[in-house]
């Protein structure tokens, strides 16, 4: 299998400039690009199928290239929706400086084909109106970028012209990498087919019908359709400060049978015959969920390293043996994060504290619960109708968890 056949095996290849030609200029190493617009401070997990890619790339022999848009950013890339709101020049310099940090331990930086990191702001700033108008805009015909996906659909709803020159912008940057760094190919996903395609005739027409390629990869959905890359509602961030290690864990060891493979597939560095392994345990013993382990496990060193798996590997375990007391502060605080949080005073009937957390309807309630054994303050069943709670019960000095049933947790601030 070669690697571009593996690439399709994968569920990597959407569209390709052309197919037999990138086939046969693969058969030596080459320069490849992918952008990365700093319209936040923290990539997401959608984005991993495009840093993975790259490493991917790099592994098999090419040299990989990450431009951080820190000037198209500025200008943003239209959506099929409605207008981006514009940041400000500090905004997009803070979050390209945010996404260099999170982009420079996906790939190795050295060795034959080192990794090498660019800001388009770096070029782009100094563009005149007349040059950009003069030597690129002459290369576009209008209908031609009309007839653009990204623009068409906004016609009706309308498109400022600073969207619109997005595509020039993106195509400008293909050329300069070209020119600069003999880049002959730039992945990105399939929503930007349009804008690799207008790259790939700048470079042609500009540097006299010299062959680039451009290839898309199509963007992960769940087998309902849904977007991939949001858990309840909100991004799952590359930066622990934003999404725990144990929150990313938690993310990719849910992921349902039917998703499992595909994001093996797309996600995983392991081998074909490995996730072909795992594809049929999914199949024969879907309980034990190991493709879901193996890749959460495998995401989450990746991006919080072997410390932050640790930790998400601890919360889990402790959560499911009931062995509070076994986590660190920090991991108390991460783990519970989304649990209710409830203030007490010191020296409060565990009834009343079920009750006015609305963890039990009443005190009958609460003695029920408590007398069928039903809750545990930091892992320990209480069967006590006397319990008082006290900064004693606390685990670092303040904190208490309260367990109701198997999966109901309420922390108390004492």
């Amino acid at each position: 299998m070669t690697f571009l056949e593996e690439l399709n095996w994968r569920g990597l290849i959407k569209d390709v400039t052309d197919l037999e030609g990138l086939k046969e200029r693969l058969k030596s190493p080459i320069t490849c690009y992918c952008g990365f617009d700093p319209t936040a401070d923290s990539l997401h997990v959608g984005h991993l199928q495009q840093v993975l890619l790259l490493k991917r790339y790099q592994v098999a022999g090419h040299t990989p290239i990450i431009l951080v848009g820190g000037a198209t950013g500025m200008i943003g890339d239209p959506r099929m929706t409605s207008e981006r709101n514009l940041l400000t020049l500090e905004d997009v310099r803070y979050n390209a400086e945010c996404i260099k940090k999170q982009l420079a331990h996906f790939l190795s930086f050295e060795g034959e084909n080192a990794a090498i990191m660019v800001n388009n702001y770096d070029w782009i700033s100094k563009l005149n109106v007349i040059d950009y108008l003069r030597d690129y805009g002459k290369c576009f015909n209008l209908s031609y970028m009309l007839a653009k996906d990204a623009v068409a659909s906004r016609l009706e709803t309308g498109i400022s012209y600073t969207e619109f020159s997005y595509m020039l912008l993106q195509s400008i940057d293909f050329l300069h990498l070209y020119l600069n760094y003999n880049c002959e190919l730039q992945i990105g996903g399939s929503d930007q087919w349009g804008n690799l395609t207008s790259g790939c005739e700048l470079v042609k027409k500009i540097e006299d019908g010299s062959k680039v390629y451009g290839v898309t990869s199509p963007l992960i959905t769940k087998s309902d359709g849904s977007k991939f890359g949001k858990s309840e509602g909100q991004n799952v961030w590359l930066d622990p400060e934003k999404t725990s290690a144990y929150e990313f864990y938690q993310f990719f060891f849910n992921i349902a049978d039917n998703d499992v493979v595909n994001m093996l597939k797309r996600l995983s560095m392991k081998s074909v015959k490995e996730i072909e392994n795992l594809a049929i345990k999914v199949k024969n013993e879907p309980h034990l969920r190991e493709a879901q382990k193996a890749l959460a496990e495998e995401l989450t060193e990746l991006v919080h390293g072997k410390e932050g798996l640790q930790s998400a590997l601890n919360i889990t375990e402790a959560l499911f043996s009931g062995n509070i007391k076994d986590l660190t502060n920090k991991e108390i605080k991460d783990a519970f994060k989304d649990a209710n949080t409830i203030d007490i005073e010191e020296n409060v009937l565990l009834i009343d504290a079920l009750v006015n957390s609305k963890a039990a309807s009443s005190k009958r309630e609460a003695r029920e619960f408590i007398n069928n054994g039903s809750i545990s303050i930091n892992g320990e069943k209480c069967t006590s109708l006397e319990k008082i709670l006290t900064k004693d019960d606390s685990l670092d000095g303040e904190t208490i968890v309260i367990k109701k049933g198997k999966k109901s947790y309420f922390i108390f601030k004492v």
